[in-house]
């Protein structure tokens, strides 16, 4: 190997199929007489490498994929001899086949040599008792040969070297295949093996304490000649593969899994020269060329690395020129005679692109289905003589073609809906407002039906496929959600930044023991603004209320960028991140971990007040895996422990020692891999204090005690994990755990019902309650994460059986527990898992309501002014109750622009809305002596860049919400978390809130307030008819002939004009006038384009009639009493500073 070698190509692997993952090389082989590298997959598949930038030159089927992967390559003048498990293929280099055997006693062919014949004659052999000699040149098998002997590799020098199963090697005589001498090599296997000129060498494992192979750190030497072994060769990497250089007779190269290449002499092997090959993952191979002037290696990342000495590096000693495509022009065709056969016309060449490869998306098919008509509308028909006819009963207009191609095939699920705005046009022009025919959705069914299941399809389904929200002129609220759930259990939005975190939100909802604990806390005094156990609670709280309506999870989002870990452990999508699915991950860690130090902080701040004190190490209980590692240095032997306490258990799977895979081997378990990976047996380089110096250490974890909740993240890193997840029923729904002197065992399926039955040991059984699900969307689309969930376990009471649901961010749909733990090495693999004790299950703790801490909302945090906008409730005189109607009326700015994709034509797609953040929260009093008198008026702390403070629309000033300017207006500035928390402990006393246009406020608060605590104003004065709702200003100065919001927005002043629009309703209510004063109103706004008239001049006002009559008569009913502005708000200013506040 020259001074100058080095890396000089490296390729991806070629999938298998256009969307499918790559998978590993299974065999490389360097052709003997041109500048080929050869290569075989696990579905069968040869394909060939040109030239030192390995363009693709080859590829076919040598076997079907049930016959498992490319074992071995050779090579003839003629062409490609390639080995599968039950047969040889030899194909010419240009891949049409010239031959293929197949045999009844080939079950589990191995490896294959050339005899004594050269390359007229191979010998076929592997783990079966059967060896096949076979003429290469006739295509068939001339002799079967009994052997006792099973082997795994074969190389042809002076014999025949073949490896077997249990370390040694057999030397093989060519001529009648008798074994002349056995070579025990290794005392376990063999991994690798070569044999050139007059010596063998092989590398392999042995075996160590507690039943694991480990690679031999040496290579072992035979001489052919003299047939004795000789010294090894040291290698302290520890050898994995070898090769004997094909020029250099003594020379040979050794490499370990992690690319450490060595060129050793063999009769002097302290001197070599050492190479390092870089790669992400394990390398599974090495190959060198006849030339001795370039080596292959494949890695598990299923790359191919060519190295070489760039300028001398070629393949074949003596190569001959591959063969390419003809291009010269073929011979006259007399196309007059009738003998010429079609056949001989050529195919010819092209520079463009033929019609024939026109997109399929842009492919319309012809020979449409008939349309199909109902037996009971033909019965309805009446005969004339030129036909029938009838009443157009179809949802379409006359003479409209049906397409009942579309209609025959299943339309697509995630079909963007129409927008509320254009479906309630449609529904005001349909008679009696019902739907159109294309709106109407068949609900749901409850019970599933197992049909094909969509985790088993090659593509990714549009079940499990990313939905973007499609925005109009009136914003988000104008999407319909409900169209893509059904059900009672509500998805979350998609359109804040991080919401790839939505999956374990829903996962962590639907896992009782989470919940309970997260209302539980956010019921206490807790005002941290970071907890985000408190932001936990508050969503829990969000989503059940929802019943089913979409929530967004913005506030929990918001307080997690805040938090300054955050963005250095990459949990944030602005930074640059690697997947989604190891930010999930990840966050699963820092979540657990930051929910654990909320609760702790609370438990020991915690006053004789409340009447349910948390109590400290209960989320270590909930979440902890107790334990101590034992860490031993295997060189003195020295032990030291120490506390090893596991929040998130991350999942080791077991180690591939060759890379390829063992159908014999035993399947490996969900509770094992669970097993080795709780009890974490690892071996490294580490310092011990004893012997001063690093050595190898031993580690491994004696098990305490088990949490309530396991949470595992799965580390699926290469193919052999994915295979291993898409075994079916691999995972399952039920494990026992039984922890037994530091020892963890784990039990499913028919183990766990014995030991159950059995009742010996104290086992612990957990329940799926869930798990994320990471999508994998091509080129297409970029990856996502979904979240199905077991609702059956946070049901109120047991329903008896699995109910798992997709939650697809705001797509929620049911499906059958198969489909759920079902998964796809393509496109469909886990990232986080929850179990829960099952004694936990349907066990809901709603005590927390009872236990609410309200204090903060009694709790005035500013002091006593003369122009104070606001004065709190009274525990003792105004407690908060079911019965208290609140006002409320809430200000935004504008912290993020929307983000516009502009196309080539002109046109813009809005891929992510404006984002408003709550500047001002006020509320005032809906009842009782005090009625109108504000008692919460608070001005939010904003920590994002303010892009817009909306001065015209809100009233708010830059001036407002700076900390020093705040005190001295006397503002009464917090942080949302307290200002959201007011809020919140008003809705869980049950109050009614009273306002104009709430949703919106709701919106931006990320609160859901039930229908039955909602009063809006908006909803109230509308006519469902005229599908126009009325502004707040227009009816304060039609009904109560007051002008508002003239100069600027102010939320006192839009709350209580609220209030007072809401009593004008109960007298009309009550009156029985409420109808022909909508109408009466409603025609008053079409005069006047819904505005109210503009001043005439300064300080002059429009003159004030009163309140209309009904159809031009007098007024019926009462109307609206005279209040004096000190009887509505006694001891406070008549106006809010600033602002204009007129009660006449």
């Amino acid at each position: 190997m020259d001074g100058d070698w080095d890396e000089v190509a490296r390729i991806p692997f070629p999938p298998p199929g256009l969307r499918a993952m790559p998978t590993p090389v299974t065999v490389l082989a360097f052709d003997t007489s041109q500048e080929l590298l050869w290569t075989g997959n696990e579905y069968g598949r040869v394909s060939s490498f040109y030239g030192t930038k390995l363009q693709p030159y080859t590829s076919f089927k040598a076997h079907t994929s049930q016959d498992g992967p490319v074992r071995q390559i050779l090579f003839s003048d003629k062409g490609v001899i390639a080995l599968g498990s039950r047969g040889v293929h030899m194909a010419s280099r240009r891949g049409p086949p010239l031959w293929s055997i197949r045999h009844e006693e080939m079950q589990e062919l191995r490896c294959m040599s050339f005899t004594s014949k050269g390359t007229a004659e191979i010998l076929v052999a592997g783990e079966q008792d059967k060896m096949f000699v076979i003429d290469t040149v006739k295509g068939e098998i001339t002799k079967q040969v009994s052997t006792e002997h099973k082997y795994t590799i074969m190389r042809r020098s002076r014999y025949i070297c073949a490896a077997t199963p249990i370390g040694a090697v057999h030397i093989i005589d060519s001529l009648n295949f008798q074994v002349i001498k056995i070579w025990n090599a290794h005392t376990a296997a063999i991994n690798d093996m070569d044999a050139q000129h007059d010596f063998i060498v092989t590398c392999g494992y042995s075996m160590r304490h507690g039943g694991n192979y480990m690679p031999d750190p040496f290579v072992n030497v035979f001489d052919l000649k003299n047939m004795v072994s000789m010294s090894p060769i040291p290698f302290p990497a520890g050898a994995a593969y070898v090769r004997m250089h094909p020029r250099m007779s003594t020379t040979s190269i050794v490499m370990s899994q992690i690319g450490q290449m060595h060129v050793v002499d063999l009769m002097n092997p302290n001197t070599s020269n050492v190479r390092q090959a870089n790669s992400l993952s394990y390398f599974s191979m090495i190959e060198i060329a006849s030339s001795g002037e370039a080596v292959a290696l494949a890695d598990g990342d299923c790359y191919i690395h060519l190295w070489g000495s760039p300028n001398k590096i070629h393949f074949a000693e003596f190569p001959t020129p591959i063969e390419t495509a003809d291009s010269g022009t073929g011979p006259r065709i007399d196309f007059d005679s009738p003998d010429t056969p079609l056949s001989s016309v050529g195919m010819p060449y092209y520079r463009e692109v033929l019609l024939s490869a026109w997109p399929s998306n842009m492919v319309t098919e012809v020979g449409a289905p008939p349309v199909k008509i109902d037996p009971q509308f033909l019965a309805t028909l009446q005969e004339r003589d030129w036909g029938y006819f009838g009443k157009n009963t179809r949802p379409l207009r006359r003479n409209q073609v049906e397409d009942t191609r579309s209609t025959e095939s299943p339309q697509s699920s995630l079909k963007p809906p129409k927008f509320l705005s254009e479906k309630a046009r449609e529904a005001a022009k349909s008679p009696a407002g019902t739907p159109a025919p294309e709106e109407v959705i068949p609900e749901i069914p409850q019970v599933l039906h197992d049909t094909k299941l969509e985790s088993l399809k090659i593509e990714v389904p549009e079940l499990y496929q990313n939905i973007e929200i499609k925005y109009s002129k009136f914003g988000i609220d104008d999407f319909d959600f409900g169209y893509f759930n059904k059900t009672q259990y509500s998805g979350l939005q998609n359109h804040i930044v991080n919401a790839y975190a939505n999956p374990l939100l829903q996962v962590m909802h639907y896992t009782p023991l989470i919940r309970n604990i997260a209302l539980q806390h956010a019921a206490t005094a807790c005002v941290d603004e970071l907890c985000l156990l408190c932001e936990l609670g508050f969503l829990f709280d969000m989503l059940y209320k929802a019943e089913g309506e979409a929530c967004q999870a913005s506030n929990f989002t918001k307080t997690l960028s805040y938090h300054p870990e955050a963005g250095k452990l990459g949990l944030l999508e602005e930074e640059p991140h690697s997947s989604r699915t190891m930010m999930l991950q990840q966050l699963t860690r820092f979540l657990l971990r930051q929910m654990t130090l909320n609760y702790g902080l609370m438990a020991q701040n915690s006053q004789p007040y409340a009447t349910d004190t948390p109590r400290p190490g209960v989320l270590e209980e909930l979440f902890q895996t107790s334990a101590t590692s034992s860490i031993r240095c295997m060189n003195c032997r020295s032990e030291t422990t120490k506390a090893d306490h596991t929040m998130v258990n991350e999942l080791m799977y077991p180690q591939n020692k060759s890379g390829h895979r063992n159908p014999r081997m035993r399947a490996t378990t969900f509770s094992q891999v669970l097993k080795t990976s709780v009890e974490r047996e690892t071996t490294n380089k580490g310092w011990c204090n004893n012997c001063h110096r690093y050595q190898t250490l031993a580690t491994r974890k004696t098990i305490h005690r088990v949490p309530s909740v396991l949470m595992l993240t799965t580390a699926i890193n290469n193919n052999d994990h994915r295979r291993l997840w898409a075994t079916p029923g691999w995972l399952p729904e039920e494990i026992g755990v039984i922890v037994d002197n530091g020892q963890f065992f784990c039990f499913e399926g028919e183990d766990l019902k014995l030991h159950l039955q059995r009742g010996i040991h104290d086992i612990t059984v957990y329940s799926l309650t869930g798990l994320a699900v990471n999508i994998e969307g091509g080129q297409q689309q970029r990856s996502h994460l979904v979240a199905m969930a077991n609702i059956a376990h946070s049901a109120p009471s047991p329903p008896g059986q699995s109910q798992w649901y997709l939650f697809n961010d705001f797509h929620v749909k049911p499906i059958p527990p198969q489909e759920a733990l079902t998964f796809n090495t393509s496109w469909k693999t886990p990232s986080v898992i929850v179990y829960q004790v099952k004694v936990a299950n349907n066990q809901l703790d709603s005590s927390w309501k009872n236990n609410l801490d309200s204090r903060l909302l009694y709790l005035d945090l500013q002091a006593d002014r003369a122009d104070k906008t606001y004065r709190t409730l009274d525990r003792q005189t105004e407690p908060a109750g079911p019965d208290t109607i609140v006002a409320i009326d809430t200000e935004f700015v504008k912290i993020s622009q929307p983000e516009v994709e502009m196309h080539s034509d002109g046109d813009s797609k809005i891929i992510r809305p404006t984002v408003h953040a709550l500047a001002r929260n006020s509320i005032v009093r809906g009842g009782g002596m005090d009625e109108g008198l504000p008692f919460i008026d608070d001005y939010i702390t904003i920590k994002e860049k303010v892009v817009d403070y909306l001065t015209s629309y809100s009233g708010i000033t830059p001036e407002d919400l700076d900390i020093n300017m705040a005190q001295q207006r006397g503002h009464n500035l917090v942080p949302l978390k307290i200002a959201y928390k007011k809020i919140w402990i008003l809705l869980n006393l049950g109050c009614k809130f009273l306002g104009h246009g709430l949703k919106q406020d709701f919106r931006v608060i990320n609160i859901h307030v039930p229908k039955a605590q909602v009063i809006d104003t908006s909803d109230l004065f509308f006519i469902k008819e005229r599908l126009r709702k009325l502004s707040l200003q227009f009816l304060a100065h039609t009904l109560l002939k007051e002008d508002i919001q003239q100069s600027t927005h102010d939320s006192i002043e839009d709350a209580r004009t609220a209030l007072k629009l809401y009593r004008k309703y109960q007298e009309f209510d009550e009156a029985g006038i409420l109808e022909p004063m909508l109408q009466e109103i409603y025609a008053k706004g079409v005069a006047s384009n819904f505005k109210p008239p503009a001043k005439v001049g300064a300080g002059a006002s429009v003159p004030r009639t009163d309140t209309p009559p009904v159809d031009g008569a007098a007024p019926l009913g009462p109307t609206t009493p005279s209040r004096k502005v000190g009887a509505l708000v006694p001891g406070t200013p008549a106006s809010t500073p600033g602002k204009r506040f007129d009660l006449r």
